[in-house]
């Protein structure tokens, strides 16, 4: 049986496409327009150009035309510019919504992957340090940012807000305590440099890249106890996240009936008469579904 044929998720070539011609997605709000990020991506362009080429895709009805997936900021940055074309990478499906999240990555693993494609084009890391408004140090640290951090650890924060001395942090250990590790900080929504330290505080030395120091006044043994009792709660906390789908999902159904119950006056009348601090509780559960 023959394979099916592997479809391409964007057109072969890149295109070169009239900026007249893009239709966003959305509109750039003004909060957005006066953040750190506009300034950052707009003096990036003025200092060395399109590094992560805009994702269109054709509009069905007129080829000609092309809605934009990707790059709204980079597309409105050009256009304040004067700029009249912009090239572009022309997808084949309308991903808009994945996609999106796909590509959306945390603001310095974005920073990593530009500045290795603009030195890869040649870029002087003095030039790259004008662009994004840092000192050179800051280009070189960024530069190696993902050294030592495991492929799989990239793909679980790639969309997370995570500190450079974070993932400094997680440097220090081993590749499956490095994943243990960030599934929690993602279970915890926990990405802070201490919530870090104190994963690494609580990982063995046999999981670390070099051991750690011996700390203050504390034995070997005492040492063993907390980094023990780190782990029984990371078990007990994995165990609860497994359980909070399932809980949640009950918690909506009943809070859905409960509000449903008190839809009905006849019922409301009954639980007003005989059963008025049930109707209370009722009332508060059914407000707190309005609330959320």
């Amino acid at each position: 049986m023959k394979a099916a044929p592997v479809r391409l998720s964007f057109e072969s070539t890149s295109l070169r496409v009239p900026i007249s011609e893009i239709i966003p997605l959305k509109q750039l709000t003004l909060s957005v327009l006066k953040s750190v990020k506009y300034a950052q991506i707009a003096a990036s362009i003025a200092e060395v150009g399109i590094i992560e080429p805009p994702v269109v895709i054709r509009d069905q009805q007129e080829p000609e035309k092309f809605h934009l997936l990707d790059g709204h900021i980079r597309l409105d940055v050009l256009a304040k510019r004067g700029e009249t074309e912009v090239v572009c990478l022309v997808a084949t499906d309308d991903e808009a919504y994945t996609y999106n999240r796909r590509i959306s990555r945390l603001a310095t693993i974005q920073e990593h992957k530009m500045i290795l494609k603009a030195i890869e084009k040649g870029v002087p890391e003095e030039r790259l340090a004008r662009a994004l408004n840092v000192n050179i140090s800051s280009i070189r640290h960024k530069k190696s940012l993902l050294e030592g951090i495991c492929p799989e650890v990239v793909e679980l924060l790639k969309e997370k807000h995570v500190p450079l001395n974070a993932i400094g942090q997680l440097k220090r250990m081993k590749p499956m305590r490095q994943i243990e590790a960030a599934e929690l900080m993602i279970a915890m929504n926990k990405y802070t440099v201490t919530y870090a330290q104190s994963l690494v505080a609580a990982t063995p030395d046999s999981m670390l890249i070099r051991p750690k120091r011996k700390v203050g006044d504390l034995s070997e043994e005492q040492i063993s106890r907390i980094e023990q009792q780190a782990a029984s709660l990371d078990r007990e906390f994995k165990a609860i996240e497994n359980d909070y789908g399932a809980d949640h999902l009950d918690l909506v159904l009943s809070v859905g009936y409960v509000s449903r119950l008190l839809g009905n006056a006849r019922i409301v009348r009954f639980l007003a008469q005989y059963y008025p601090d049930i109707l209370s509780e009722f009332q508060k559960i059914s407000e707190l579904r309005r609330a959320a």
